[in-house]
């Protein structure tokens, strides 16, 4: 087994720590992940990514749950535009993106490239998020909690979207939403957005099934080591301060944008 695919194998299971520790960022080392090191085609590896993330995310919704740490209105608030949006947007919008976008010169955007490009600029806003918002974060722990059901229900029809194109879960752009507008205390933002991200992650993935050519023992195997990395994510995440590490994964996310964006660009 090569040194790539190695990797490949090991990223499961800090895909899994990412999702236990911060509520996201799964989705944004999957898919990479899955096209560099495990050579998937972009939009398959979107596919997958919804299903691992999905299915990761439940594990982890679930040890939030048992410990009251899930704010079930604020998840159907935000989900249920979302939901709608995720799923039509697999179904239909990416069937329908055609193979070659646009030509310049030599240069020809393809639709894998152009998911991959649109995928890095999408790691790029997460990153400047987490980093700004790393320090705000515990911040909100002693605020009552309040719905601005306007904006919470635009916000998740917009993750929707941009989950169904790029396979991502959202928990970058979920977790600000909860603590800002529904001004939900971190760890109980982080325990919603999983549960937010698990559902609306496997509603999506549904939407591939009969559209995708989907390796389901590559994709259980690849899930299960997920699952093995959240259960560490979430006892990590009892020893580690949220702010400093936010801003940390920050940074980690930023380099991988700019990674991807020199490789499909540039060479």
């Amino acid at each position: 087994m090569e040194v790539m695919t190695i990797l490949g194998w090991i990223s499961a299971i800090i895909i899994g720590i990412s999702l236990g520790l911060i509520g996201g960022g799964g989705s944004i080392l999957t898919v990479p992940a899955l096209v560099y090191l495990l050579s998937v085609s972009p939009v398959l590896a979107t596919a997958y990514s919804l299903f691992v993330v999905g299915a990761t995310s439940l594990a982890g919704a679930f040890s939030f749950m048992r410990k009251g740490l899930v704010n079930y209105k604020t998840a159907a608030v935000f989900a249920t535009p979302s939901f709608i949006a995720v799923y039509l947007t697999r179904k239909l919008l990416v069937p329908a993106i055609p193979d070659t976008l646009f030509t310049v010169g030599d240069f020809v955007m393809t639709k894998n490239i152009g998911i991959m490009v649109f995928f890095a600029l999408i790691m790029l806003a997460a990153a400047f998020s987490m980093m700004r918002n790393g320090a705000k974060a515990d911040s909100q722990e002693e605020k009552e909690i309040q719905y601005n059901y306007p904006l919470i229900g635009l916000e998740g029809a917009v993750v929707g979207v941009l989950t169904g194109l790029v396979g991502a879960g959202g928990g970058f752009l979920i977790i600000p939403a909860l603590v800002l507008l529904a001004r939900l205390p971190m760890k109980m933002a982080v325990g919603t957005s999983l549960l937010i991200i698990a559902v609306k992650s496997l509603i999506g993935f549904l939407g591939d099934i009969g559209n995708q050519p989907i390796d389901w023992t590559f994709m259980l195997l690849f899930t299960g080591l997920s699952l093995v990395g959240i259960f560490i994510g979430s006892w990590l995440s009892t020893k580690i301060h949220g702010s400093h590490l936010k801003k940390a994964f920050g940074w980690f996310v930023l380099l991988m944008a700019l990674y991807i964006l020199a490789k499909e660009l540039l060479f």
